[in-house]
């Protein structure tokens, strides 16, 4: 195969996936903004203003931020992947990208590409949003883009197996509904664990979710509950796995080749 026609081929497999969240933006960017504006409005000014977490004093608003744009980075890119190749599946024009010049690992990366950068781009923008009702700086930037990158390739990849699973879109929601969605909200988005009944909380520990949150809070904020090393490690390790799981799935073809 040729080095410079994979190259190509993975430059426009990566530019179609963006341009298609791209061209309905009113559909893909702007809904978690308008989303996050109702959450900080609500939650952060009206029953949070009277609310401080931890010893430390942090207003509710803003412990709530880097919960929202974990949740946000989270959604997105899962949405954007698991609809572009579910679709590319039952439209049957997947089989122009198992077609093409392109390792099993580059068509998983371009995909990726999708994912990634809305989840990225929708964070952003949550973010700025935030900062009309409080500046936050970010404390640690470079672990803010850390986390953000991995929280995407894991839920990009995550929404590809959910696509290659579902075999109609009744199947696709499953996922967002029963599993995602739930572990969510119980992972640390809109308040600290130790708030949550003793009984649950050793359960709630066990969430990989709760340790992608904290660790996108450390970042911002600069504190946490856990130490932001063990949340990083998770955050790798995580991410790592389910991406070469995603290229196996690929690699096997399955329910790619019927």
């Amino acid at each position: 195969m040729n080095k410079d026609s994979s190259n190509l081929g993975l430059l426009a497999l990566s530019k179609r996936e963006i341009l298609r969240y791209i061209i309905v933006v009113h559909q893909t960017i702007f809904p978690p903004l308008v989303t996050s504006l109702l959450f900080i409005f609500i939650f952060g000014l009206s029953v949070g203003k009277n609310i401080e977490i931890g010893t430390e004093g942090i207003s509710y608003l803003r412990f709530m931020v880097p919960g929202l744009l974990a949740m946000h980075l989270i959604s997105s890119s899962f949405e954007n992947t698991s609809s572009s190749l579910f679709i590319a599946r039952w439209n049957n024009h997947v089989q122009e990208i198992l077609l093409s010049p392109l390792s099993y690992f580059e068509m998983v990366v371009g995909l990726l590409a999708g994912g990634v950068s809305r989840g990225l781009l929708t964070a952003i923008g949550v973010y700025a949003v935030a900062t009309v009702f409080e500046v936050i700086p970010v404390a640690h930037p470079g672990l803010f883009l850390y986390f953000g990158i991995t929280i995407t390739v894991i839920f990009s990849c995550a929404g590809m197996m959910a696509a290659l699973w579902a075999n109609n879109f009744g199947m696709l929601s499953v996922w967002n509904t029963y599993l995602i969605t739930p572990a969510v909200f119980l992972g640390g988005v809109f308040n600290p664990i130790e708030m949550l009944p003793e009984m649950i909380r050793p359960v709630a520990k066990l969430n990989p979710m709760y340790y992608l949150v904290d660790g996108m809070r450390y970042s911002v904020l600069g504190s946490s509950e856990n130490p932001f090393a063990l949340s990083a490690a998770v955050a790798s390790v995580l991410a790592v796995a389910i991406f070469l799981f995603t290229v196996y799935l690929f690699k096997i073809g399955y329910k790619l080749r019927t």
